[in-house]
Parts: C-alpha cells; sequence; structure tokens
C-alpha cells in the first residue's frame, strides 16, 4: 500500500529533477503573486512551471481538494508539462494538476455548459468543428452582399477584407447577450457570420475562437460555473502566453480577475509569431496591467551554445530594443563557424552539399539524423521532393513533417491522442514492460478509465488487462501489418481494448461529426507506410515516430522543439513573399528558427529560387552580428 504524499514546508522545499534554478526562476516559483514571467529562448519556460506546481502542490500552498490549471497554446506543450509534474509529484498531488490546451479548455465549457446560453447564441449539442478557408470566407461576404436584407449599401459589405473579417467583426469583442445590433456594416456582417454557423444548418459549424467567445459569455452569464470555476483553481499558468488571443485573454479574465486565484503568465514577446491567428499586439501588458502582475524576465539560456546567444541577443534587439542580454548556461562542442549563409549555384548542389555534409557530421560528433532539422518558411513538399531522393542516397531518412494524411498533417498527427494511445499500446503488447511505454501506457490509461491514484485495486485489475491484452494481440499480430485490411484490424482491436466510448469521453472533439473517424483514417495511413516492409515492431514504430529519420517542417511548427543543428532552407524572397507586410511577425519568425538551435545554424541561398532584395533586413541583421558567407559551387 503506498503512503500518502508528505507535505513539505516552504521553507525546506528543494527543486526536483533539476540541480538548480536561477534566481528570478526561484522568486516565480515560490510567489503569492501574479507574475508575467519574459523567458527567451531556453529560459526553461516549462520547467518552471512544472517546479511551480510541484512547489505549490507538496507545501500545501495550493490545499486539496484545489486544482492548479495550466493552459497552454499547443496540445504538446500541454501533455509534456503535465508528464514533467508527474515525473516531480506523488500520484495524488499529479492528479490535481490540469494540463489543458486553451481550445481544449473553451470546448470543454462549451460541451457542459453550452446548452445554458442565450438561445441566439446556443450552438446544437452536436455541433461541428469549422476551420475556415479564404475561399469559405470570400464566399459568405459575397453572398451577404446579396441579401435581401442588406440594411446597408452593397458596396460597403463588398470592402469587408477576408482576411480581417473574423479578428475585427466577428470575433472583436465580448458577445452581447442579445446579439451585436445592426449599426454598423460590420456589426452586421459579424452577426450574420454567427447566426449562419449557430442556426442555419442541421447542426451548428464553429471555429475554436468562436467556441472561446461563447465560454466567456456563458460563464459571464452562469454565475453558478464562474463561481465553481474560480473555486477549483488555487492558480493558473497560462504557456506561451505571448500568442493569446483577445477572446482567450477576455475568457481567463472573466473567470479569475477578482478571485484568490493566483494567476502565472510565461512567454517571450520575441517569440510572437501568431498574429496571423488572431494573437492580441501586447498581451503581457494587458495581463499586467489588468492582474497587477509584476514583470519579471529570465537571463538564462540552457540551450544554445555562448557564440549562438549572443547572435541571438542581436536578432533579440531588432525585436525589442530593451531585450535583456541572456546568459548562456551551456558549452560550445564544435570546433568551426557555430553560424553561416551558404550561397549554393543550384538547388541539386544545395541538398548534395547538405546531405554529404549532415553525413560527415553524424559520424564526426556521434550524431543522429534526428539531431538535426531543415526548416523552411513554407511549401515543404516542394523542398522536399528534392532533398528526400538526394538524403536517402546518403542512407538519411528525411520525413516531411508537413506531409499531409488524410485530413491532418503528420506533426498534428503525431499529437492526437489516438495516434498516442496507439503507439503506447502496441510498444507496451509488442515490446513489454521494459520500455518506458509501460508507465506511460499505465499512467494513460488510468486516466482514460477514471481510475485515481489511490485505488490500488483498479491498478492491480488494470495491470491484468494490460498483461492480458498484450498476450491476444501478439498471438494475432506477431509481426507488422503489411495490408490496409491487416491496419485497420490493428487499430480497430486498440480502440476495442481502449474503449470507443472512453475514448470520446475522455477527448470530447472525437465526438464532433466525424472527426474520430478522420484521425482514425489519418492514422491507418500512417501505420500502414511505416509497417511498409518490416517485419519487426519496433522499427515499424521507430517509423511511425520518426525515430531515426531528419525532420523538415516549417519554422511555425518547430516552436517549442530543439536540435543540435538548424538548416534553414531558402532564405529568398521568394519564400520569404509577405516579409514587408508584417515586418515584425516575419523577424520574430526568423529568430525562433535560430533559436531552436543548441551548436550550430545554417542559411541556405540559391539564386535558383529568387533574389534576396525584400529579406536584405534579415542579411544585415545576421552581418552585424559578424555571420560569415560562403559560396559553394
Amino acid at each position: 500500500m503506498s503512503l500518502p504524499p508528505r507535505r513539505v514546508p516552504p521553507e525546506d522545499w528543494q527543486p526536483v529533477g533539476v540541480t538548480e534554478l536561477e534566481r528570478n526562476a526561484s522568486i516565480v516559483v515560490g510567489s503569492s503573486r501574479h507574475y508575467a514571467v519574459l523567458a527567451g529562448p531556453g529560459a526553461g519556460k516549462t520547467e518552471l512551471l512544472a517546479q511551480r506546481a510541484a512547489f505549490l502542490l507538496q507545501t500545501g500552498a495550493s490545499p486539496a481538494p484545489q486544482r492548479i490549471l495550466a493552459i497552454s497554446f499547443k496540445r504538446d506543450a500541454a501533455r509534456n508539462l503535465a508528464r514533467r509534474v508527474r515525473q516531480r509529484c506523488h500520484p495524488e498531488h499529479a492528479a490535481r494538476f490540469d494540463s489543458l490546451t486553451f481550445d481544449a479548455f473553451a470546448k470543454g465549457l462549451v460541451d457542459r455548459f453550452g446548452q445554458a446560453l442565450p438561445e441566439r447564441w446556443r450552438p446544437t449539442s452536436d455541433y461541428g468543428i469549422l476551420f475556415p478557408t479564404r475561399h469559405l470566407l470570400e464566399d459568405f461576404i459575397r453572398r451577404a452582399a446579396m441579401a435581401d436584407d442588406l440594411p446597408f449599401h452593397r458596396a460597403q459589405i463588398q470592402a469587408i477584407a477576408s482576411k480581417t473579417l473574423e479578428r475585427r467583426h466577428v470575433l472583436v469583442a465580448p458577445l452581447p447577450d442579445a446579439g451585436w445590433p445592426p449599426a454598423t456594416p460590420g456589426q452586421w456582417i459579424g452577426q450574420r457570420f454567427w447566426d449562419e454557423q449557430l442556426h442555419q444548418g442541421v447542426r451548428s459549424t464553429l471555429t475554436f475562437p468562436m467556441l472561446t467567445r461563447l465560454a466567456e459569455l456563458l460563464v459571464r452569464v452562469n454565475v453558478s460555473a464562474r463561481h465553481a470555476l474560480a473555486l477549483t483553481y488555487s492558480h493558473v499558468f497560462m504557456d506561451e502566453f505571448q500568442d493569446t488571443t483577445q477572446a482567450q485573454f477576455d475568457l481567463v479574465k472573466t473567470i479569475f480577475l477578482g478571485t484568490p486565484a493566483i494567476m502565472t503568465a510565461v512567454g517571450d514577446n520575441k517569440q510572437q509569431i501568431m498574429r496571423w491567428a488572431l494573437a492580441m499586439d501586447d498581451p503581457f501588458t494587458a495581463f499586467e496591467q489588468t492582474f497587477g502582475a509584476r514583470r519579471i524576465p529570465l537571463r538564462s539560456n540552457y540551450r544554445s551554445s555562448p557564440e549562438l546567444v549572443r547572435i541571438q541577443h542581436v536578432l533579440a534587439q531588432a525585436l525589442d530594443a530593451g531585450a535583456a542580454e541572456p546568459q548562456s548556461r551551456t558549452t560550445s562542442r564544435i570546433s568551426d563557424a557555430c553560424c553561416s549563409i551558404w550561397n549554393f549555384s543550384s538547388a541539386a548542389v544545395e541538398a548534395q552539399y547538405l546531405a554529404q555534409f549532415i553525413t560527415s557530421q553524424m559520424q564526426a560528433h556521434g550524431l543522429q539524423p534526428s539531431d538535426f532539422v531543415i526548416l523552411v518558411r513554407q511549401k515543404a513538399e516542394e523542398y522536399a521532393a528534392i532533398l528526400e531522393p538526394v538524403f536517402r542516397a546518403q542512407g538519411i531518412a528525411l520525413r516531411n513533417e508537413a506531409a499531409k494524411l488524410g485530413a491532418q498533417m503528420l506533426q498534428e498527427l503525431l499529437t492526437e491522442p489516438l495516434s498516442e494511445l496507439l503507439v503506447l499500446i502496441l510498444r507496451l503488447a509488442t515490446v513489454g514492460r521494459a520500455r518506458s511505454a509501460w508507465s506511460e501506457a499505465l499512467q494513460a490509461l488510468s486516466s482514460l478509465r477514471g481510475i485515481v491514484p489511490e485505488n490500488e485495486r483498479g491498478h492491480r485489475l488494470l495491470t491484468m488487462d494490460l498483461d492480458a491484452f498484450a498476450r491476444q494481440f501478439n498471438r494475432g499480430f506477431p509481426t507488422p501489418p503489411q495490408t490496409a485490411e491487416a491496419v485497420h484490424a490493428v487499430i480497430q482491436s486498440i480502440i476495442g481494448f481502449l474503449g470507443r466510448d472512453a475514448l470520446i469521453a475522455a477527448n470530447p472533439a472525437y465526438a464532433q461529426g466525424d472527426w474520430l473517424s478522420e484521425v482514425e483514417h489519418s492514422v491507418a495511413l500512417h501505420l500502414q507506410g511505416s509497417t511498409a516492409g518490416t517485419t519487426d515492431w519496433s522499427a515499424a514504430l521507430d517509423a511511425y515516430e520518426g525515430t531515426h529519420a531528419l525532420p523538415l517542417m516549417t519554422l511555425h511548427k518547430s516552436k517549442g522543439l530543439e536540435y543540435h543543428t538548424v538548416i534553414f532552407v531558402g532564405l529568398d524572397d521568394s519564400a520569404w513573399w509577405s516579409f514587408q507586410q508584417d515586418t515584425a511577425e516575419s523577424t520574430a519568425g526568423f529568430f525562433v528558427a535560430f533559436t531552436r538551435a543548441k551548436q550550430r545554424v545554417i542559411f541556405t541561398y540559391t539564386a535558383e529560387r529568387g533574389t534576396r532584395t525584400t529579406v536584405a533586413p534579415l542579411y544585415t541583421l545576421l552581418q552585424s552580428a559578424g555571420v560569415q558567407k560562403v559560396s559553394i559551387a
């Protein structure tokens, strides 16, 4: 029988799993006030939040039965934070830590309380998720301009731009109970969009930002729901806060402003690359003014070598003249230049040289393909088509993380709950308890089946179920499936073990429309591609997860990741065609790409793809930091 967790006096508490924290991080970890933490690349933002959770739970500063709510921007960031808290805390403590994305948090509120919304704003219970395209928005504006009940001149409606429709008119402010008055063309078309998505189909279809606005409205009009949330959570963490939208901030403000909940917002305003996705212009200032939060910087960089950190600071000052100078907490492990620009005579020469360079670096430094990343601005498939066969000839598996598999991008598919559970169960069934998959699978299944940490009998039965399933699965699928039918059988076997209803209950998105079926289809496509020609389950699952592959991805998808060497292919005008339209966000994207590197950054250019006139400011920045150009014929 496991012992209950012991409460640690605050003065005796020590960081868990790390040797030390920098002074400002320690201040935040043990604080009882609101903080806005400005943490640059490699500063250990996730570790800071994990240590703060450990302190609050282990010292009783977050007393049971209250919980801690952590809201992240990306699904994999939310899971990574939850995993770290589990590693640092007793299971009973970790069970009081809720790590969600903003989208999941808002959607959960609408799913639980949505039918109590005012009738005008009430979606159907089986609403679907809408991912609006430019064509859809343009078509909506065209139809709105032709409406019989149009109270304005048609030209006024036609003048509304599709790219700003959501930000300026649909999501511009908290929803009024009685709906928007048609006082302006913008208010009229915004309300019309809401009415069409809520009420003009067999079922409602809503974007995630629309769900966030509905969640804010329901907690505003439903006092009981708002009070219940305020009582549930003693502390709230907001990660990657620079990407927070106005709707998300309004939701948090409506629930927690004026309550005893202690707020901690963590992020880096120099890495704001989501303005195109409705991010606020200056969320940290809004947070500080609204909650009375104190701003505090983290100055350490535990990722990048000292010389890379020096160059990063030059780039950071272009985004924020007052950026604090970071201090590298690691060492350089390469003897040649840590950053350079390689000019190639052609894309073919570029591909051949990069493949040979990576091969030589792997041999010289004992690296794996996954220690490298190739980043591109956009159109990853076009770069992959040139690079992949050349890399394959060198024995390097290049994996396009932006490849489409059914309705999903590969990188997004790998963070889907069904996909993660599939890999966990398959590794457990085919490799056995010796791997870390065992503890991860137990944790995931305990959560799925609602087995609380103190339920020892439930855990014993779950262990027996896992063992029985593993034996049965190995008899039925001793080797990886080689046909679509066999792949389908594997997936259905695992879903049957997990319980389809339990899977849907734990992941409400799977209850909406055909999303679970679409995810199953994408998982099947990827699993079939990963198992093709293999006779070993371990190798097939490594291929599924890309364990031994070199990833190629867009810079937006590299956020939160890190690699020994970053190779940015295509620093030219054709890739950065929108640079002058939003120089600040483009420069921030450039900064994000650069700061993924631990030891080396390489930028490549070939005139075959275009000039570099528009992006000249980026080259000027690199030149001012002392980065050299190298010509390769």
